[in-house]
């Protein structure tokens, strides 16, 4: 790992990585809007931005110099498969130039039958610049990926694969597992929804912590006070 990367590392160390997100058909979706966010989460005091598409992260780029954990969702009924999931989804957004990418690191079937292995493999090849997270959702998994030399783990995927427990919080016990195994920086993502467990995330052994549904999803945000209302 280069100068720049390790120094990149450790500005993210005990930090807010802001994801900024939205799916067609959700009110937020859009570049402008995601760039928008990404701008809020700047001000807001956050380290890095996560965003996924060619789009979306060039235009957040545009507007913000934080570091961004960029993904390509590819969604397909034939695969479980979406963060991320060949090399081509890798290159198109890497040719706009993140700092970090994640690639989903589970065994499942991928299209064209790629392997992680290999998708990681040729990224370093043609891209050895750029940090690489594997998104796991089990401690077995991250077992499995240790050997092949990511830059960290990402517990993003954990209640959302049949492999996984579904989940209503942060996993922090997976956290706190991988933490012991290995020295490879880890990423705490999925269902932070309080600053409590951003906190708990760090101390159980997390490098940084992203959230993003609490911070841009506002149909979310006004669903869970409505809700409490309500009861």
């Amino acid at each position: 790992m280069n100068m720049e990367n390790r120094k990149l590392l450790e500005r993210l160390k005990g930090k807010l990585i802001v994801s900024c997100q939205a799916r067609v058909g959700w009110p937020m979706y859009g570049s402008e809007i995601m760039a928008a966010f990404a701008v809020a989460a700047q001000q807001g005091g956050a380290a890095g931005i996560r965003a996924t598409g060619v789009e979306n992260i060039a235009r957040i780029k545009e507007k913000v110099d934080l570091p961004i954990i960029g993904i390509n969702k590819q969604f397909s009924d034939d695969y479980d498969v979406y963060i991320t999931p060949t090399y081509q989804s890798a290159v198109d957004i890497l040719e706009v130039g993140i700092e970090i990418i994640a690639i989903d690191a589970t065994p499942r079937r991928r299209p064209g039958g790629e392997r992680v292995e290999d998708i990681l493999r040729k990224i370093r090849e043609n891209y050895p610049d750029v940090l690489v997270m594997g998104e796991i959702s089990t401690l077995q998994e991250a077992k499995d990926i240790l050997p092949l030399g990511f830059d960290l783990i990402s517990t993003t995927l954990s209640g959302y694969t049949k492999a996984s427990q579904p989940r209503s919080s942060v996993d922090l016990e997976l956290i706190a597992q991988i933490h012991t195994i290995t020295d490879t920086p880890i990423i705490a993502e999925g269902k932070i929804a309080h600053e409590e467990e951003a906190v708990a995330a760090i101390r159980a052994g997390a490098h940084a912590v992203v959230v993003g549904t609490s911070i841009t999803r506002p149909e979310i945000i006004t669903e869970r006070y409505v809700s409490a209302l309500n009861g």
